[in-house]
Parts: structure tokens; sequence; C-alpha cells
């Protein structure tokens, strides 16, 4: 026994045992409760995609067949999707009935307001020749954009053409030259596809629709249908223009 009063414990005293004979540190209660972890919920990030709009007329199915593809080519590029959206049609079911035109898939939404332009990245604007120029209905379209025009909206933003003729000689490069105009007064920049499509753009050994303006197709009468060489332009294209937009956002 000491001056205070205390019992001092041995530095050679067993340590205390609890209850269930566990080893407990001196001087800490043998109820304490553990202490609980839990893992930390990590947030998911969703990193939107780049959204190239392919609005398109298409009267017959040629300019809708090769907007179908470039579509693929589009949504082939890591982080770049495609919308498919067709104008309005301005010609009345009789007279379409009477230039025998098949009806739409309604697949594809017609597009609901010119606006819709506004949240795109990129666009591939399609459309059959009328005379050398852009079928009317298309114009109607770009006639529309008016109020985009006016606040610049679209200013800055890339687009490339594509098209459908009826003959070899019916307007494959004016249709798309003449097109510029609506681009260079929105002030967006034309992306024209050169020969970046390779030894398929040098082949004389059948007919291919196409240009270093955009991909294209010869429709003839209406009924011949695209070739393979055709839709991999397309697809080419649309692969090409998704790499423009992924470039221009990183910029």
């Amino acid at each position: 026994m000491g001056k205070g009063g205390g019992c001092v414990p041995s530095k050679k005293s067993p340590p205390a045992v609890d209850n269930d004979n566990a080893p407990v540190s001196s001087g800490s209660p043998s109820n304490a409760p553990e202490v609980q972890t839990r893992d930390e919920e990590v947030p998911i990030v969703t990193v939107a995609k780049l959204k190239i709009l392919i609005v398109f007329y298409s009267m017959y199915g040629h300019v809708e067949t090769l907007a179908r593809r470039m579509k693929k080519g589009v949504d082939g590029v890591d982080g770049v999707e495609a919308v498919l959206f067709r104008v309005p049609e301005t010609l009345s079911d009789d007279v379409l009935a009477h230039m025998r035109a098949p009806s739409k898939d309604d697949e594809i939404l017609e597009i609901a307001s010119v606006h819709e332009l506004e949240s795109a990245d990129g666009f591939l604007f399609g459309f059959p020749t009328r005379y050398g120029s852009m079928a009317a209905q298309m114009k109607a379209f770009f006639d529309s954009t008016g109020q985009l025009w006016r606040e610049q909206k679209l200013a800055g933003k890339p687009a490339g053409f594509f098209v459908s003729t009826g003959t070899q000689g019916g307007g494959q490069e004016t249709t798309a030259w003449t097109a510029i105009t609506q681009l260079a007064h929105h002030g967006m920049l034309f992306v024209p596809v050169g020969y970046t499509f390779g030894a398929g753009m040098f082949k004389m050994d059948s007919i291919r629709g196409g240009t270093p303006y955009g991909a294209g197709v010869f429709a003839g009468d209406g009924t011949r249908e695209p070739t393979d060489t055709e839709l991999a332009l397309a697809e080419h294209q649309g692969k090409y223009m998704a790499g423009v937009v992924k470039k221009l956002a990183q910029a």
C-alpha cells in the first residue's frame, strides 16, 4: 500500500478480460460500440454525347436511304450520336400520288420546329435536286429559319450536304454548291467530304454518285437503288463529320 492510498498494479499483471474472455484495454468499457463504416456513394457522371442532326427531304426514298447509312457512320464514332429528321412536305397528297411517291416512314419524325437546330453540334442536310439546286421542300425549310438567322444561333456550327439526282449530269455538284449560300448567311461552316473516301472516289468501272461536296446517289426514274459504293460513301461522310464535330468541341 503506498502513500496515495491506491494500489499500483504490477507491470507484469495480466490484461483484464471481458465476459467473453476476450482481452480488453485497461480502463476501456467492455461494451463500447463498434465503429460502423459504410461505403461512400460515388456519383455517376454521365457525359452527354455530341449531337449531329441529319435533316433531309426524300420523295422516293433515295435520300432517306443515304441518311440512314450516314447515321450509322456518325453513331460509330465514340461520343457522338445522330438524330434523323425529315422536313415538312409541301405537296398535296393528290400531287404525291400522281407522282407515284411512296408514303413516308413514320419511324422518322418530321422536325417540329427550326429551333430543334439550336441544340445540335453539327448538321448533315440531304435533298434531291430540282434543276441543279435543292428541292423546294428543303428550300422552304431553310426559308423558315429567319429568326435563327437574325440572331445567328447557328453561326460557327459545321454542316455538310448529300444529294440525289436523276441523271449523271443532273447536278450532283451544283445541287450542293448552290446550297452553300444557306450556310453562309447563317455563318455556318461548310464541311465537304473532299477525297477522304480514298480509292472509292476514283473508281471508274461503275456508275457512282457522290462528289467532293458530299455523298450522292443516282435515282434514275426513281426505281434505281443506291449501290454499295454510294452507301459506303454516305457512311464514311457520317463518320468524317462526327470526327470534325469532336475536334471542334475539343478546341
